[in-house]
């Protein structure tokens, strides 16, 4: 489902041209659950950026279920990360002015789902987090859990095919964090494909494989 052949990327900071992904290589199936590790700088979440669509590559190439992201357009990206991908991040990136279930059917809009229908899937949504009984709660009133919980409702809105979570569990303390990992599983085991950076060897254990960045490059992939 995801191939990256000799990826590269840089960025120029003022005078300086900072390497951050040199010639990375890589396959991922669908299904399977990936984890991404790094100490800081490594490049982690510049290749979680680049397989999430939101960034794009100096050198190489990358096939999204065979689609040549390198040469397709704003638009094409775009309707890729509105159907294709579920965005989970460590700062949850809700709306605070909106409730839950407005946050979650945010993505919809997009659709142009009707506002019933939008209601109705985005009731669902929360209710498969366990959440139904927030759904009228702003953002400021749930817990940091409850909040990513919302997040990955919102992120499953449009049944993607794979989930991106760049730290998923960065904000959370530990209880919060295993239980936001066990419904990864849980998604995991109902044929999701999840592509997840953590600097955290336990959360990273819940992933059946972890590639190791160093450098800008592959140091290590284990499957698990």
């Amino acid at each position: 489902m995801i191939d990256l052949c000799g990826v590269s990327k840089s960025y120029r900071l003022g005078e300086v041209v900072l390497a951050v992904l040199k010639g990375v290589s890589l396959h991922i199936d669908a299904g399977e659950f990936v984890a991404i590790m790094g100490s800081s700088g490594s490049g982690k979440s510049t290749l979680l950026n680049v397989i999430g669509c939101l960034d794009t590559v100096d050198e190489g190439s990358y096939r999204l279920d065979d689609i040549a992201i390198e040469s397709a357009s704003e638009d094409e990206l775009a309707a890729l990360r509105n159907r294709r991908l579920g965005f989970v991040f460590q700062s949850f990136n809700l709306i605070p002015r909106i409730n839950a279930l407005r946050n979650v059917e945010l993505p919809m809009i997009y659709h142009r789902v009707a506002p019933d229908e939008r209601q109705r899937r985005a009731y669902a949504a929360l209710k498969n987090v366990g959440l139904e009984d927030r759904a009228a709660h702003s953002p400021a009133k749930l817990s940091g859990g409850q909040q990513q919980r919302v997040a990955i409702a919102r992120a499953l809105i449009n049944a993607p095919d794979i989930i991106i979570a760049d730290e998923p569990t960065g904000s959370l303390d530990s209880a919060s964090g295993h239980d936001i990992m066990y419904l990864f599983a849980q998604l995991h085991q109902q044929g999701k494909t999840i592509v997840m950076v953590t600097h955290e060897n336990e959360i990273a254990a819940y992933a059946q494989r972890v590639i190791y960045l160093r450098d800008g490059v592959v140091e290590k992939d284990e499957r698990r």
